[in-house]
């Protein structure tokens, strides 16, 4: 699954100079294009929301039956309520999501690949992988949730910390086929000044990694967006 050809040492160093990297050419190809495919045509897709009253979660089903105009006045109501919040008050985010552990806790939606991919990302041999990528012998699980952003989504500047969860690296395996700058949802790394130190462009079959906590943000998708930004996502954890 994974690409035998990565050169580990390489994007190790970068890792730990930077606290961020971009590996290209992450997965096998047929493997990536067998989780591009799932997630274009088999996740039901939910949407994680957090306004003006706090994070929640709109069910399939509810959020399948709603038309375009509907949702894109959610996103957009969603955006709104962070005007004039600063730091943490204002953090707001709109995208869809597919959350991979309690789907496969709960056995729900069997057959689906991504359950399988859940129990390769915990497996021994995945675990050692992600240690010598990171250099840290203490990464000993992976969490992870598909995401879909669509035109009128995104994420705002956070830092991913969460104490209960032991998160030590947060990954994006980007899956989209192709993406332009100009589309958006640009994986941006902001300092604590505020300001904008790097870019990752969510690049086909690339896996974004970077330490916990660093500030970070996917900028807004575009309405002129030609694809949907599909990954996979999460942290490696304790």
């Amino acid at each position: 699954m994974i690409n035998d050809a990565l050169d580990l040492p390489a994007w190790r160093s970068a890792l730990q100079r930077d606290g961020r990297v971009q590996v290209p050419d992450f997965l096998q190809a047929d493997a990536a294009d067998r989780l591009r495919e799932c997630l274009e045509r088999d996740v039901p897709w939910t949407l994680a929301l957090r306004d003006g009253e706090g994070p929640r979660t709109l069910d399939a089903a509810a959020y399948g039956a709603m038309d375009e105009a509907a949702r894109m006045a959610m996103y957009a109501r969603t955006a709104a309520s962070a005007r004039g919040q600063a730091g943490d008050a204002g953090y707001r985010f709109a995208y869809d999501s597919y959350m991979m552990v309690s789907a496969y806790q709960q056995g729900r939606d069997p057959g689906l690949l991504l359950h399988r991919l859940l129990e390769v990302f915990n497996s021994p041999q995945y675990i050692a992988f992600a240690q010598a990528l990171s250099g840290d012998a203490r990464i000993r699980r992976v969490n992870a949730q598909a995401t879909r952003y669509r035109p009128g989504q995104f994420l705002r500047r956070h830092t991913d910390i969460d104490s209960r969860e032991g998160r030590l690296y947060a990954y994006v395996l980007n899956l989209a086929p192709h993406w332009e700058a100009d589309w958006g949802g640009l994986l941006q790394f902001i300092d604590d000044a505020g300001q904008v130190v790097d870019t990752f462009l969510p690049r086909a079959n690339s896996l974004s990694l970077f330490a916990v906590p660093t500030g970070h943000a996917v900028s807004l998708v575009a309405p002129w967006a030609g694809n949907d930004r599909l990954a996979i996502t999460g942290w490696w954890q304790l």
